[in-house]
């Protein structure tokens, strides 16, 4: 018995969908490294091209991209000794704010102050099993941080073997746009991780001026914090802004404080997506909104906070695939944007000329 072709395609995204899931913790080290990979390439070519050995030239642009990462943990290990310095006062703030919630609940919900003290006693006797799973998850993070620098260089020094084995794949008459196909994939996860680290060092910078001016304490650390959680899109800028919301309400300087940084993230998310986003990141994801928020939530269900972080690029690559490949263009035409291509007037499009 022939099964229809529908089914035939939802068996396929199943297995596929399954495949993922079970797979992630192997694949997630592996996606990581692949995307580091085209980051360090250009820079690892050029060295390459003056002479370096091309397994010095990939140490030296690993240990670069370590001694970044290393510097950013530095400044944020630094802005939370710094923020520790005022950590009496915020609980007794804090403190404050419970005591006038847990007269509310008494008020309007009717949860009595001994079930309250009880609900939290429930949650401090379980924080021993939290402790636990976070350092079962520190050390794991670890031995995925070491798989990722092992297999960025793996992948770049093996390149020309890699991009040899999926050429012999294919027939001698698909190799030149096989060839273009790979040549683009790795210059759209290129210029798409590139783009996004400028505009994170933007976003630091603006934030750090907004939440200085407004008033708030520790502006440097949570202004690091919301420009980092930027590699997740949508929920990334609204989450490091509501834990800043938050130090501005535990500050208890009055509303003067929380508006000034609702303000700031207002002013530079519009700054962001008119001037930085078109100007730094360009279109090289060209993925529709709708498109965008499914690959983050799919993201997220297949391999959590790694998911989301990965979705964007991966769904890039998916889409120049699908456009290099005759039948599946009715797909990238579905998950594409609208089309840059036409002419384009304005203050983006003079700085961009600028640049």
């Amino acid at each position: 018995m022939t099964i229809a072709k529908p089914v035939q395609i939802l068996l396929l995204l199943f297995l596929i969908f399954s495949g993922l899931y079970y797979a992630r913790e192997f694949l997630i080290p592996l996606t990581f490294g692949g995307l580091f990979a085209t980051l360090i390439l250009p820079s690892t070519q050029k060295l390459e091209e003056k002479g370096l050995h091309k397994g010095f030239a990939t140490v030296i642009c690993i240990v670069g991209l370590l001694l970044i990462v290393a510097g950013i943990i530095s400044l944020i290990i630094w802005q939370v000794s710094d923020l520790a310095k005022d950590v009496s006062e915020m609980k007794q703030q804090v403190a404050r704010m419970l005591e006038r919630a847990q007269s509310f609940l008494s008020t309007a919900v009717g949860i009595t102050a001994e079930k309250q003290r009880e609900i939290l006693e429930q949650q401090q006797k379980s924080s021993s099993g939290r402790m636990t799973s976070m350092v079962t998850g520190l050390m794991g993070f670890l031995v995925d941080f070491v798989l990722v620098v092992v297999y960025t260089f793996l992948f770049v020094f093996f390149r020309k073997r890699i991009k040899g084995f999926i050429l012999k794949l294919v027939p001698v008459d698909e190799m030149e746009k096989t060839e273009k196909v790979i040549s683009e994939s790795a210059k759209v996860a290129y210029q798409y991780l590139s783009g996004l680290s400028v505009m994170i060092v933007m976003l630091w910078v603006l934030y750090s001026i907004g939440f200085s001016i407004a008033g708030l304490k520790s502006a440097i650390f949570f202004a690091v914090l919301c420009g980092l959680l930027e590699i997740v899109p949508f929920i990334g800028n609204l989450t490091g802004t509501g834990i800043a919301v938050l130090m501005a309400v535990s500050q208890g300087e009055g509303s003067g404080l929380v508006l000034g940084v609702i303000a700031t993230y207002l002013v530079i998310q519009f700054v962001q997506t008119y001037i930085i986003e078109p100007l730094v990141v360009g279109a090289e994801v060209n993925i529709n909104p709708l498109f965008t928020i499914i690959a983050l939530v799919l993201g997220e269900l297949l391999w959590g906070i790694a998911g989301m972080v990965l979705a964007i690029p991966l769904l890039g690559v998916t889409k120049i695939i699908c456009d290099n490949v005759v039948p599946l263009k009715p797909y990238a035409y579905l998950i594409g944007g609208e089309s840059k291509s036409g002419k384009k007037t304005g203050i983006v499009e003079k700085l961009k000329k600028m640049f």
